[in-house]
């Protein structure tokens, strides 16, 4: 999977943005899920709540949570990026067989 390192999260977002990649962030306060979106783009991961910083939020192209039922209130960054990359993974090889 490529990774890319820069020094400053929301200029290098801008930056991938500017070659026409999509940023997606989860957050806890998001109005869609990640159910309904294209996630074969790049992700941007943090914490529900006030763990990703204001900038990296808005410096995304959208935002979605993972939504939970049952007494789960929020997961941690392990899980949730964990959840995320699981459908990542499945709507990239359904894509590529086409």
């Amino acid at each position: 999977m490529p990774f890319v390192e820069g020094t400053n999260l929301a200029r290098t977002l801008g930056e991938l943005q500017g070659e026409g990649i999509q940023i997606i962030g989860t957050a806890g306060e998001a109005k869609g899920t990640f159910y309904d979106c294209d996630l074969t783009g790049p992700l941007v991961m943090g914490f529900e709540g006030s763990c990703m910083r204001r900038l990296t939020l808005d410096s995304c192209d959208e935002l979605v949570r993972i939504s939970m039922s049952g007494a789960v209130e929020c997961l941690n960054l392990s899980i949730a990026t964990g959840v995320c990359l699981s459908k990542a993974c499945r709507q990239q090889r359904l894509a590529a067989r086409g």
